[in-house]
């Protein structure tokens, strides 16, 4: 059998779909609604060969960066648990929100945006769904049951030795690596110190924590073992948005049906040009190294995630054919239909200009977040005494230490000019960094000077150096006195 002919023939078991009804249905389901299983070949090519270096690098990034510190502090944390959050090594604090709301709606801007001008690009190459699929655990199902033909044999040989051994040695991998990733994201949250610490321990001494474990690894290993591409087709609403983001200037990966019909089957020497033939040969390739089960050369679809398998397949194949590369490509609807190059639509610098203002407006906030947050509140159900000649408040004070370094302040009123502020312990406070301190204090006014029964009074809070650090405004109380 020739090598075109043996490209034939493995095509052969790809699905084909009425062009005219696949968008009707999934392409992952028979008609009676029994789900069909996708066992896509082991693809291979430049593009692949870019993924895999993209993929390891994020895979190396995801499992290296709990461990990583900037200043003592975590370079990424998101404790909701104790409501610790640390992004690039900079504490965040539940004050802070309105910083991390911004910034999550200028992320989601800039998605948009992306999603606009390259499509599903994301999914394809850095979603951490088609990350742990395609290189760990479909690596790992090839490694252990083959490439395609054999996956596809020895799903429907019987349950002999073969195949008890090779499922159960495959699905005991994939609930070990789900452990593994389960315990890497929960050190996200709560720390490695912290996971290792629940590890030494055990699971008696933290039943709920390894509760969460059990599910949480159960998870993973329900998606990636069983419930696969149908995360990306039925439940991702990311998937779901490319309907209304998309359009026909968007990048994504295209079939050049201007080039590749009519198709026909490849007969070797041939003119097809002048049998009125196109380049496609109708080997199927891209249909069998598809993730999603798809057929490109229908157009775009849901459940394209861009991976660009397509692409490699149907490079290899017009190699050996002789014809020019780039049948399936990257490109946008207009760019094959009407030739015209990719530009930057209006839509696109209308996200565009949003986005910037919110970046510039983000960075201001950042930029002017402050050193420490300073609160004066009254004890509930307190008041003032009068005691020679002056009038007596009391003050809890609470300050939060949003910088790496340890912080020594002291507390002086701002206005009016003549209070004096009593401690209960030393005057210099000390304030550790990324921590809350708190305690009491009393501020004294001459009687004389208070001309009101409750007046707004500032407080500020100084480092040794004697620079206002924060401020505060709160009320003072008096005697009750008669206005005229």
């Amino acid at each position: 059998m020739s090598e075109i002919e043996e490209i034939e023939a493995r095509g052969g078991q790809g699905q084909v779909l009425d062009p005219e009804t696949y968008r009707d249905s999934i392409g992952t389901m028979e008609q009676s609604g029994k789900r069909k299983w996708v066992f896509p070949r082991k693809p291979k090519g430049k593009y692949t060969n870019y993924r895999n270096i993209v993929s390891y690098i994020l895979l190396v990034i995801y499992f290296t960066v709990p461990f990583l510190k900037i200043n003592g502090n975590p370079f990424f944390l998101f404790n909701v648990i104790d409501r610790e959050f640390f992004i690039f090594g900079q504490p965040f604090y539940p004050q802070d929100f309105f910083i991390l709301t911004l910034g999550a709606i200028a992320s989601l801007i800039f998605i948009i945006i992306f999603t606009i001008a390259f499509g599903r690009i994301f999914c394809g190459w850095i979603c951490p769904q088609t990350i742990f699929m395609e290189s760990i655990f479909r690596k790992i199902e090839y490694l252990i049951e083959g490439d395609r033909n054999k996956q596809m044999k020895l799903d429907r040989q019987e349950w002999n030795s073969e195949k008890i051994w090779k499922r159960s040695l495959k699905w005991t991998v994939y609930i070990i690596i789900s452990l593994i990733i389960t315990h890497f994201m929960l050190m996200y949250i709560v720390g490695y110190k912290e996971i290792f610490r629940i590890i030494s321990e055990g699971p008696f001494a933290h039943p709920t924590n390894f509760i969460i474990m059990v599910l949480f690894t159960s998870a993973f290993y329900f998606v990636f073992a069983w419930f696969r591409e149908q995360v990306c087709t039925l439940v991702c609403p990311y998937g779901r948005l490319q309907g209304v983001l998309i359009d026909k200037d968007t990048i994504n990966v295209f079939y050049d049906f201007k080039r590749g019909e009519n198709r026909s089957k490849w007969r070797k020497g041939e003119d097809r040009k002048a049998a009125g033939k196109g380049d496609c040969i109708d080997c199927h390739q891209c249909v069998v190294v598809c993730p999603t089960g798809i057929d490109i050369r229908d157009g775009q679809q849901l459940e394209c995630i861009n991976c660009t398998a397509c692409i490699d397949a149907c490079d290899e194949v017009m190699e050996k054919v002789g014809l020019p590369k780039g049948l399936i490509r990257y490109a946008s609807e207009n760019e094959i239909e009407k030739e015209t190059r990719f530009k930057f639509t209006g839509r696109m610098k209308g996200f565009a200009v949003v986005l910037g203002l919110l970046v510039v407006f983000l960075g201001f906030l950042l930029y002017n977040r402050g050193e420490m947050e300073a609160k004066f509140i009254k004890p509930a159900g307190s008041t003032f005494f009068v005691r020679d000649g002056k009038i007596t408040n009391t003050y809890n004070y609470t300050f939060l230490n949003k910088t790496n370094d340890k912080k020594v302040v002291t507390i002086k009123v701002i206005e009016p000019v003549h209070g004096e502020v009593i401690y209960s312990a030393s005057s210099k406070i000390p304030v550790e960094r990324d921590k809350i301190s708190k305690g009491t204090i009393n501020i004294s006014f001459p009687e004389n000077e208070m001309k009101l029964s409750k007046q707004n009074i500032t407080i500020g809070v100084y480092d040794m150096k004697g620079k206002l650090i924060d401020s505060y405004q709160t009320y003072f109380e008096g005697p009750f006195k008669l206005q005229f």
